[in-house]
C-alpha cells in the first residue's frame, strides 16, 4: 500500500517503484472513493519511481500543481500527504531539514541522491505521496525514511525526491 499524486488531467499518477513492484494488480482509491484498477506506464527503478494509470477517473479530477524545489530553503514549511499504516488519508506538516541529501536503502542495494530531508510524519503508506509548499505546489515525492533502529516508523528523518528529478524520469519537460 502507498500513497500516489495525479499529475495529468488523464488521471496519470506519479509514485514510488517500489509501491508497485511485485504487485499482480493495482487497485487506485480516489479522494472519492472512486476505485479503478490501474496499469504501468514506465517505472525508473534507480529513482525508485513508477508512473501508473487507471483504467477510470472521477468526473472532477484535477491533476496537482507541480511547484519546484529549487527555491526551497532549510526552514521552510512543508506537508507530507499518505495514506500512512492504511488508516486513511493523512497530512502532516513539517519544515525542510536540509537539501541535496543522500539516502542508502537498508539493505545497501540502493542510493538515492539529491534528496529533500523533512520532518513532517510520514511513515509506511506515505510512499509516494507529494510533499507540498505552503503555496500548494508538489514540490517533492516521499521516497523514504530513515531509522536506525530496526523499526519501520517515522521518528523525524523524511527524505523525498525532488519534483525536478521525478518530472523528468517521467517524461515531463521542466518546470
Amino acid at each position: 500500500m502507498g500513497t500516489g499524486v495525479v499529475i495529468k488531467d488523464d488521471g496519470t499518477i506519479l509514485t514510488n517503484f517500489h509501491v508497485i513492484a511485485g504487485a499482480k494488480k493495482l487497485k487506485v482509491t480516489f479522494f472519492d472513493g472512486t476505485e479503478a484498477e490501474a496499469t504501468v506506464v514506465s517505472v525508473q527503478p534507480e529513482k525508485d519511481l513508477a508512473v501508473i494509470k487507471p483504467q477510470k477517473i472521477p468526473d472532477d479530477l484535477e491533476p496537482a500543481i507541480l511547484g519546484s524545489s529549487q527555491q526551497l530553503l532549510p526552514g521552510d514549511m512543508v506537508v507530507a500527504v499518505g495514506f500512512p499504516f492504511g488508516i486513511g488519508p493523512s497530512v502532516s506538516s513539517g519544515v525542510v531539514s536540509g537539501l541535496n541529501r543522500q539516502f542508502k536503502s537498508p539493505d545497501g542495494t540502493q542510493v538515492l541522491q539529491g534528496l529533500i530531508q523533512f520532518d513532517a510524519a510520514a511513515n509506511p503508506g506515505n510512499s509516494g505521496g507529494p510533499l507540498v509548499n505552503m503555496s500548494g505546489e508538489v514540490v517533492g515525492i516521499v521516497t523514504a525514511i530513515l531509522n536506525p533502529t530496526s523499526a519501520r516508523t517515522f521518528i523525524g528523518i523524511g527524505f523525498a525526491t525532488t519534483i525536478e528529478s521525478a518530472g523528468s524520469a517521467v517524461g515531463l519537460p521542466p518546470f
